[in-house]
């Protein structure tokens, strides 16, 4: 085991809801340690989500020392040692010391123990593995420090043996190497994950979905999504090809573009050529209706984007919309590979620098003269709003007065009115 004195950029260690937790389950022969994520971004220097605090104390002595200080105890996970204690309105998991006695898929049948060593060594990587105490001291009993200094992300113990214990590991390990790894990712964990894929059949598609979104936006995203492809990992995940190339592309867009790194509009990159593959993959990964929505969206004739003068792109963002009509294009754009091209750059920046206006014609317009209100009113508005566009989308009072008498003359022609 290795230490490390005082980790003394954690002010939540000596006062706040976090401290106080941990004040409340130290003492009386019992032991309690923040562990996992936040020591491994505190040691990282990255902002930290969600503190999670291990103990030596079994779930009925956390929840009896909880109500003897007034803090409400949430059952979340009891069996297998888990309390929730809500601290001024900040969720603490609170896990008992523990080992896996048998594994099967995502469950697992526990023991509850008093070892700091062999609950670190259930857990799937060693930057994952570390505890700090609540002094500052950081425990270090599976390599993970190292592994920081290095910015590797590595398997505890035997990779195969931790990817059979819990398949999504698999997805888990990229995604924490495009979150905190630089480099290719560890050989043995990457040889592991191979010859571990066809557990993925077994993972739930909310599962894959969640660990599929967080992938894709982390900072070394086409790293790692390369990496899976060369694997053969993204074919059981998405069901058909996976396009590395328009990926790598949006990511480059983005960034050029000055925009926030988007999980939908990074995954159409990634599998959409045709409205068929958003409908595929939306279905494998079980996506929410407003994601399924938007890569259908992206999907839909993006190639017609292609080449278009600015008359054509206020138009297609008219009917489209700002969101929607900058995620077609920058598809249009990641998928004819021209990463730096100014011509895609003006088209996708065409919302800053114009704003849709309004249709200005009314029905009233259209009863005024000679249409009667119903379905008809509706359809000669259609082909005045067709017609506006193709003019420009003029404003002059002339120029709405002829769309209109031209749409008005044009329907009762064509339906002999």
């Amino acid at each position: 085991m290795s230490e490390v004195p005082v980790l003394s950029d954690a002010p939540w260690l000596r006062s706040g809801p976090a401290a106080r937790v941990l004040a409340l389950l130290n003492g009386a022969n019992e032991e309690a340690r923040v562990v996992g994520g936040a020591v491994r971004n505190a040691l990282m220097k990255i902002p930290i989500a969600d503190i999670d605090i291990a103990t030596s104390a079994v779930p009925e002595e956390v929840v009896r020392r909880a109500r003897a200080a007034g803090i409400k105890s949430v059952p979340t996970g009891i069996e297998h040692g888990t309390v929730t204690l809500v601290v001024d309105g900040h969720p603490f998991e609170v896990t008992t010391l523990r080992e896996d006695t048998e594994t099967y898929g995502r469950k697992a049948k526990v023991a509850f123990g008093r070892d700091w060593v062999r609950d670190a060594e259930r857990r799937d990587f060693t930057i994952n593995g570390l505890s700090v105490d609540a002094a500052g001291v950081v425990h270090d009993h599976v390599g993970g420090l190292a592994d920081i200094a290095a910015r590797r992300v590595r398997f505890i113990g035997d990779p195969a043996a931790r990817i059979a214990e819990d398949y999504l590991r698999i997805l888990r390990f990229f995604r924490f190497h495009a979150a905190y790894a630089a480099g290719e990712p560890d050989r043995a964990g990457y040889l592991a994950c191979i010859g571990g894929r066809a557990g993925l059949a077994n993972l739930s598609a909310e599962r894959i979905r969640m660990e599929m979104l967080k992938l894709v936006v982390a900072k070394g995203a086409e790293i790692a999504v390369t990496a899976m492809a060369d694997g053969g990992l993204l074919l059981p995940i998405f069901g058909g090809v996976a396009y590395t190339g328009p990926f790598a592309a949006m990511i480059s867009a983005e960034h050029l573009l000055g925009l926030e790194a988007n999980a939908v509009r990074r995954l159409g990159a990634l599998t959409v050529a045709v409205t068929e593959d958003a409908k595929r993959v939306a279905a494998r990964l079980r996506l929410s209706n407003a994601e399924a929505k938007a890569l259908d969206s992206m999907g839909h004739r993006w190639w017609r984007l292609a080449g278009m003068d600015e008359a054509t792109a206020r138009r297609r963002l008219y009917r489209l919309g700002e969101e929607p009509y900058r995620d077609r294009l920058m598809l249009a754009w990641a998928r004819a590979g021209a990463r730096h091209d100014t011509a895609w750059r003006a088209l996708a920046t065409l919302p800053q620098r114009w704003s849709a206006p309004k249709f200005p014609l009314r029905a009233a317009d259209f009863v005024a003269r000679g249409i009667a209100e119903g379905p008809a009113l509706g359809h000669v508005l259609t082909l005045a709003e067709d017609a506006w566009l193709a003019a420009d989308f003029p404003f002059d009072p002339s120029a709405l007065t002829a769309i209109a008498d031209q749409t008005a003359a044009r329907f009762r022609r064509d339906h002999r009115l």
